[in-house]
């Protein structure tokens, strides 16, 4: 880590640095971390391992970057980083590092939260901050919409807004088709989109009950898609497939194909 350290502290060396590194801030490295974010989920998904310790350290070095600024400005370090998180868990996990001892997933799971709310209300208090209004303060917007969807319904669950079970979920999916059918008839372009997204919601909700990550599952469908599409498209371009049908035939070819492989 001191190595590490020490190249981000070359890199935005006023004097001997690299100009790029030097004009960065925090604002302008977002991007990248969400691009380092995501390459690390993709080589974890593609079970990569090789790609997944070049990734991981890129993003480490995305830590590390936002670390170097704030110390430039006397904020923070990255020593201080460190000490904040092995603080948090070991404070979160009393099971493990306390002398609790109820281990039930369920208990696990409230005393997280308990000790999560203890932790922000302690901190407004120190800061003078007003607390959240609502359950679903806090998660962030810039998520992307599947996931903040779930997370929102996880916050909801807590306080008994939900199904039972995944049926309830699952017949809320049908009435949402129901209604999107309904909007299509009208020609209604508004309405149509809002069933859309009342769609897409309550299925998050059943992915949720079936305990599945929706962006998770998403990701993972792209990826057939593209591997089939990639079959159909072989067979247009060296002429074995001409229309629609030839084009669904070779689609299920590929489906074919995938099943033989797994």
């Amino acid at each position: 880590m001191k190595r590490l350290l020490d190249v981000m502290a070359r890199l935005r060396d006023p004097r001997n640095g690299c100009p790029w590194d030097r004009q960065q801030t925090y604002q302008s490295l977002v991007p990248y971390t969400l691009e380092e974010t995501y390459e690390v989920i993709d080589a974890i998904e593609r079970g990569n391992l090789t790609e997944l310790k070049e990734e991981l350290g890129d993003l480490l070095f995305q830590v590390v970057f936002y670390a170097r600024l704030a110390e430039e400005q006397a904020a923070f370090d990255f020593d201080a980083i460190v000490t904040a998180i092995v603080d948090k868990m070991t404070r979160r996990h009393p099971h493990v590092f306390s002398d609790e001892t109820d281990t039930d997933p369920v208990s696990l799971a409230r005393r997280w939260e308990e000790i999560k709310t203890a932790e922000k209300l302690a901190k407004d208090t120190e800061t003078g901050a007003e607390r959240p209004a609502g359950r679903l303060e806090g998660i962030p917007l810039q998520l992307p919409a599947l996931t903040r969807a779930h997370k929102v319904g996880v916050r909801a669950a807590r306080m008994g807004f939900d199904w039972p079970d995944h049926q309830g979920a699952r017949a809320k999916v049908a009435e949402e088709l129901t209604e999107l059918d309904d909007a299509i008839a009208q020609a209604d372009r508004a309405a149509i989109t809002h069933e859309v997204g009342d769609l897409l919601l309550a299925t998050v909700s059943l992915s949720r009950h079936l305990g599945v990550d929706p962006e998770g599952a998403l990701r993972a469908a792209n990826r057939r898609f593209e591997t089939r599409f990639r079959h159909v498209e072989a067979a247009v371009d060296a002429g074995q497939a001409h229309g629609l049908e030839d084009m669904e035939r070779y689609w299920a070819e590929a489906k074919a194909l995938e099943r033989a492989q797994s």
